[in-house]
């Protein structure tokens, strides 16, 4: 289970190695060849003497112009120790495995995003000794994916955008794009992609939103952390405590989504006992663009 958003950050790569080169590509624009294999390998760095050093991701990219090292780190914000790691992670990668290293910087912030694009110079002015210049993916560049059918072509480019936009003004349209999209991939790469999304979003209106949405396309359920939301049900122990949570859901996705709440309408919400209807609004509320969309088929 993905425990953090560092951890998020760099496991998408993981999951979909390929979206490291496309977001290169298209994103930062830099003409990185086309891989024709991407494997991913040890991450540990550690010497056999004392210091232990971890890079997040490994990548290994086998292209017509070479083998490439794309070196992944997610950075919450500014270290200045990165100064002195990241110049050894590459020259140590070279040296070990005598192929080009690309240091890939992925953050949520845009101040953290500024801050890694600086170059590292070693050296006295004038005349440095060692160069280092981190390619940076963040809010700044990463784009802002709020079209469902944008999400769809490309749903590993538009989980990297809820990932890296999520704490945003506008997350909401992009968490509802991507839960749209995530409707035409395999099931249970939709569950993963789901648990990354989970563990990155750091603001908590925007992580119960996103289990909101889950929970309406049914999507949510299928993941490590459904057990962990079901335990805290049966905690409450209660039917009118799933029904409380279910109507507060269905308010919740409409005010989230900009959608005026007539008083007849929230009441009418408020006094339903049906959990079964409620899941039904739940699910129509996604979409809706007026309240009364609700009861349409009533």
């Amino acid at each position: 289970m993905v425990g953090s958003p560092h951890e998020a950050l760099h496991r998408i790569f993981q999951k979909d190695p390929a979206l490291l080169t496309r977001a290169l590509q298209r994103v930062l624009h830099v003409p990185f060849p086309e891989p024709r294999e991407i494997a991913a390998m040890n991450v540990d760095l550690t010497e056999i003497e004392p210091v232990e050093r971890r890079v997040d991701t490994l990548l290994r990219a086998e292209t017509d112009e070479g083998t490439y090292l794309l070196v992944v780190e997610s950075q919450g914000k500014a270290d200045d120790r990165k100064r002195g790691s990241w110049p050894y992670y590459l020259s140590y990668l070279y040296e070990k495995y005598r192929c080009e290293p690309v240091l890939i910087v992925i953050t949520q912030s845009s101040a953290t995003a500024r801050w890694a694009s600086r170059p590292i110079r070693l050296g006295f002015p004038g005349w440095h000794s060692l160069t280092v210049r981190p390619l940076v993916l963040g809010p700044d560049n990463v784009p802002v994916i709020t079209d469902e059918r944008q999400a769809e072509r490309d749903v590993p480019l538009a989980v990297l955008s809820a990932m890296t936009h999520g704490r945003g003004p506008q997350a909401p349209a992009i968490l509802e794009s991507l839960a749209s999209a995530l409707r035409t991939i395999d099931p249970d790469n939709a569950a993963v992609f789901v648990q990354f999304i989970d563990s990155c979003l750091t603001d908590p209106q925007a992580k119960q939103m996103w289990r909101d949405l889950m929970t309406a396309i049914q999507y949510f359920w299928r993941h490590p952390l459904a057990e962990q939301v079901r335990e805290e049900g049966r905690e409450q122990g209660r039917e009118e405590g799933r029904v409380q949570d279910r109507r507060e859901m269905v308010l919740r996705i409409l005010e989230w989504r900009g959608v005026q709440l007539a008083d007849a309408i929230r009441e009418q919400v408020e006094a339903c006992t049906d959990l079964d209807q409620l899941e039904t609004w739940a699910q129509r509320a996604v979409h809706a663009t007026d309240a009364a969309e609700l009861f349409a088929e009533e």
